[in-house]
């Protein structure tokens, strides 16, 4: 892996790069843009230059850069923010002469940047190095060490003259790299040693270029390797020579077979710290990272366009791919991935995608914290609920080869559903409402396995459980159950398509507490009423927890009641404390399955429905008067032209 084709391959339909210099004035900005563009010293520069391009061929990136001035004053402070935001890396500038310019950049410029947000790469550059005096050099490296220790935005630091032509080419050259080789994404400065994501990318890179899986990169995989990035063969003394240099550093990066992902690691940061980071990031390019390192978009599928009741399921094709991942990492062959095992099949992912919230804690663990198949497959099913196209980005890093589009299926619209009286999903999404110390919670936390505890905690935000339901006659479905908490149903019930995500709700109380019942009840009618107002009505189910207290004196009479006014199921008694759950999740699962029963109607609901009965009703009677008047016109008409012919 030599790398060299990398530097002459011209990149001339790449977008542009663009360079605001700042600093104090006086530093010899306007100086610096006329002598690099034109090559020539200006001997009157104007106080702030119009925008300058570089020639196309100035650099072997053939990248095109323009170089933007600006002025310093207090009056063009607006215009200075609004160019600094725009640009894609910042030179600031400080006289060499003027030790007090220098100062400025901590104290002043740097902050600034800051303040304003820039995120780019920033070059400082020292201006008028010929006027520095000779009987006091500077050791730059000493003087800017603490700086850059302070602001870790800066690339890289540079002394020049324009008047000599010292360093001017390099100047903007350095700017360029690091925008188009930046170093903060691949290299840890203070530890000197490959960032995490990049390390991940790499081994992703290694392991596709390892086509025997052999677990190293053979002569002939690193010619095609070498070919694929950079457009040319390696000599075979070559190859013989970079597995020389890894092996005196790093015995353990070369094996009998080839190259080891330890030595391939090894050689990217040597490459990093010689300060070729173009050959790590044409690498990276290749095989499609952005400078995030993730996949670039156009790798991925594009925006999903569909109706606000439709949602994305994982193919049987992704499923079936994740089925033989999931094998191929439990190396105990015990049928659940214990977190290192699950850490090592997201290693090539730029983190693994749930160590956060939503993901983090929503399935089914074992006493060692294993996950499951089902667990495994119902996370995913999560994560393409939510997020499909990080779902197919994750697919994509963990070695799924097929068309990224392939891996998922748009559901049909719920209407249709409703129409046909029957889902085709194989995913639910259940939001579960209730009121504080229902027992909402408890409910989820039963769904994944988790023991019942007394101990009661707010639920402030949403959260989710997710598992495999097993249906009769054998097949499958995967409930997501999401806890809505009772201070979020306002602000969830506020946007008018908020129910077209659901598939089936269920209203929690504590069966012992009637001001729960009560509050339950009216959550019910909440959500039932904006489902009739919206078109998306959906199933409901009512579930009457804490089943082992007793219940309030009249929650027979009231829930038949509420059952019966409101056309749905009486509700379901369970007990989390006393495991029985009265097949509640199965229950669940079955309403999600007919989505044309079990949907509550209120009684504004009814009034409107008889409201538009008796519409249609009254349009049928105009209607066929209408035709009776027409016919008879027409009879008439006929009668009178026979009269007429007759005579």
């Amino acid at each position: 892996m030599v790398g060299g084709g990398a530097a002459g391959k011209s990149n001339a339909g790449a977008p542009g790069v663009r360079i605001a210099v700042a600093g104090d004035r006086g530093t010899g900005k306007s100086s610096l843009i006329v002598t690099a563009a034109a090559d020539t010293f200006p001997t009157n520069a104007p106080p702030v230059l119009p925008s300058t391009r570089l020639p196309i061929d100035i650099y072997p990136d053939r990248v095109p850069i323009t170089i933007i001035d600006t002025s310093s004053s207090v009056e063009n402070r607006g215009k200075l923010a609004e160019e600094l935001k725009r640009a894609d890396a910042v030179v600031l500038t400080y006289a060499c002469d003027q030790p007090a310019t220098l100062d400025r950049l901590s104290t002043f410029w740097l902050p600034e940047l800051r303040r304003l947000e820039v995120k780019v790469p920033v070059i400082v550059v020292g201006c008028k190095l010929d006027l520095r005096d000779e009987q006091h050099p500077l050791n730059l490296e000493q003087i800017m060490s603490p700086i850059m220790q302070q602001f870790r935005e800066i690339e890289t630091c540079i002394e020049c003259s324009a008047l000599k032509h010292i360093q001017i080419p390099e100047v903007f050259y350095y700017a360029q790299k690091a925008v188009l080789h930046p170093t903060a994404p691949l290299f840890d400065q203070e530890a000197q040693t490959l960032k995490p994501r990049c390390v991940r990318a790499l081994k992703r890179i290694f392991i596709l270029c390892d086509h025997d899986k052999d677990g190293a990169l053979s002569d002939a995989e690193l010619n095609d390797f070498q070919v694929k990035c950079f457009n040319a063969p390696l000599q075979p003394s070559e190859i013989v020579g970079v597995k020389r240099v890894v092996q005196e550093k790093l015995p353990e990066g070369v094996s009998d077979r080839g190259l080891t992902l330890t030595g391939f690691l090894f050689l990217h940061a040597l490459f990093i710290e010689k300060g070729r980071l173009e050959t790590t990031w044409t690498v990276l390019r290749k095989f499609g990272y952005n400078n995030d390192i993730r996949l670039s978009d156009d790798l991925l599928p594009p925006p999903i366009k569909r109706a606000s009741d439709q949602s994305v399921e994982l193919t049987s094709e992704a499923v079936e791919f994740l089925r033989g991942i999931f094998e191929l990492f439990d190396i105990d062959c015990d049928g659940a991935l214990k977190p290192a095992e699950l850490g090592d099949l997201f290693s090539t992912a730029p983190e693994s995608p749930w160590d956060e919230a939503p993901y983090k804690d929503a399935a089914e663990l074992n006493a060692l914290g294993g996950l499951s198949l089902d667990g495994f497959l119902s996370e995913w099913a999560l994560m393409t609920l939510l997020d499909p196209i990080r779902s197919v980005e994750n697919l994509m890093y963990i070695g799924y080869a097929g068309d990224p589009s392939s891996a998922i299926r748009i559901t049909r619209k719920r209407r249709i559903d409703r129409k046909k009286q029957q889902s085709e999903r194989t995913v639910f999404q259940c939001f579960v409402f209730g009121p504080k110390k229902a027992g909402k919670s408890a409910l989820l936390n039963s769904f994944i396995g988790r023991s019942f505890s007394d101990m009661y905690t707010s639920t402030v935000d949403e959260h989710y459980a997710v598992n495999i339901v097993d249906k009769p006659g054998g097949t499958k479905k995967t409930l997501i159950l999401r806890e809505i908490p009772e201070d979020g149903v306002q602000r969830l019930l506020s946007k008018r398509d908020s129910l077209a995500a659901c598939d089936i709700a269920v209203f929690v109380h504590d069966s012992s507490d009637e001001d729960s019942w009560k509050r339950a009840t009216e959550l019910l009618v909440e959500v039932a009423s904006h489902g009739e107002a919206t078109g998306y009505e959906i199933p409901c189910l009512i579930i009457a927890a804490k089943d082992d207290l007793d219940p309030f004196p009249t929650v027979i009479q009231d829930s038949t009641r509420v059952s019966q006014d409101m056309g749905i199921e009486a509700p379901i008694p369970l007990s989390s404390k006393l495991g029985d759950y009265n097949n509640v999740f199965r229950r669940i699962v079955s309403a999600a399955d007919h989505p044309h029963l079990s949907i509550p109607e209120t009684e504004a609901g009814r009034s409107r429905k008889q409201y538009h009965r008796l519409i249609n009703r009254s349009l049928m009677f105009v209607s066929v008067g209408a035709a009776v008047a027409i016919v008879s016109i027409a009879a008439y008409r006929v009668y009178a032209a026979r009269k007429n012919s007759s005579s």
